[in-house]
């Protein structure tokens, strides 16, 4: 896949201060008066209650994500649709905000980095929305993370995942890690790629991802400055789990990724 180019920015951007002027308030009320009652509606009660066909808790985490993703500026646009009941969707991962992109589509319980879990405000909400975590180096939390995985897809439920296993500078789409979809497998679910492109024909795709040494608060900062762009999210067709190779799995959904992101 042939680096996606960055988009040229200029050396002072001095519309930066007056974004902040106006993003800042509406993120506060975002934080203030969306997040608790985004919370209040993530419970059992609101999980049996139906709304068009969707869950309310569920609709709830994906109109609270849609609109965190407004106040970035971030214009959302959704191609594909994606499967209903249990699936697991298989993304590229290039920033921490690809799992607010991917909530405000379709609800799904994400397995995510441990460190994940600290991070203010997305971590608290990634918590309540069944975010399973994935200790690096631990066998013992690998094994957890596959047979939590697996019970959610034999319950009828969505998963969602990062196969390249970290999040990448976004110029190119790195190795899948075949072993994250044996849970497929096992429960017999279908795998749907999907492909995450920020800014016109993926050209902030470096721009969305960390800088180099850049933690989690200055990419936030960062990116709350950033001019307006689209977020597009493409659903891709799906991959049939396979009993002949988890690994064909990976390629084949990482192949069709690559060619969305080309396109």
């Amino acid at each position: 896949m042939s680096a996606i180019t960055e988009a040229t920015r200029p050396s002072r951007d001095w519309r930066r201060p007056l974004r902040y002027l106006w993003r800042i308030p509406f993120l506060l009320l975002h934080l203030l008066v969306g997040l608790p009652i985004t919370l209040l509606l993530i419970n059992p009660v609101s999980a049996r209650i139906d709304v068009r066909g969707e869950r309310l808790d569920h609709l709830a985490v994906r109109l609270w994500s849609g609109l965190l993703m407004r106040v970035f500026g971030f214009r959302l646009r959704r191609y594909g649709t994606p499967l209903p009941g249990a699936v697991m969707f298989v993304a590229n991962h290039v920033s921490w905000m690809d799992i607010e992109l991917m909530h405000s589509q379709r609800m799904m319980g994400f397995v995510a980095k441990a460190e994940i879990a600290r991070w203010p405000l997305v971590g608290w909400l990634a918590s309540r929305g069944g975010t399973i975590y994935h200790h690096r180096g631990s066998n013992d939390s690998l094994h957890g993370v596959m047979h939590q995985m697996v019970q959610r897809l034999e319950q009828g439920l969505s998963v969602g995942v990062f196969p390249e296993g970290r999040t990448t500078r976004g110029d190119a789409i790195a190795t899948f890690h075949a072993r994250i979809f044996q849970p497929a497998v096992l429960a017999g679910v279908p795998a749907q790629p999907v492909a995450l492109k920020y800014g016109l024909r993926g050209s902030a795709q470096t721009i969305v991802a960390f800088g180099e040494r850049e933690n989690f608060f200055q990419n936030f900062v960062r990116l709350l400055g950033e001019p307006g762009r689209v977020a597009e999210v493409h659903f891709l067709e799906p991959v049939a789990a396979s009993e002949d190779g988890r690994r064909r799995m990976a390629d084949t959904c990482r192949e069709r990724i690559i060619a969305a992101m080309a396109g």
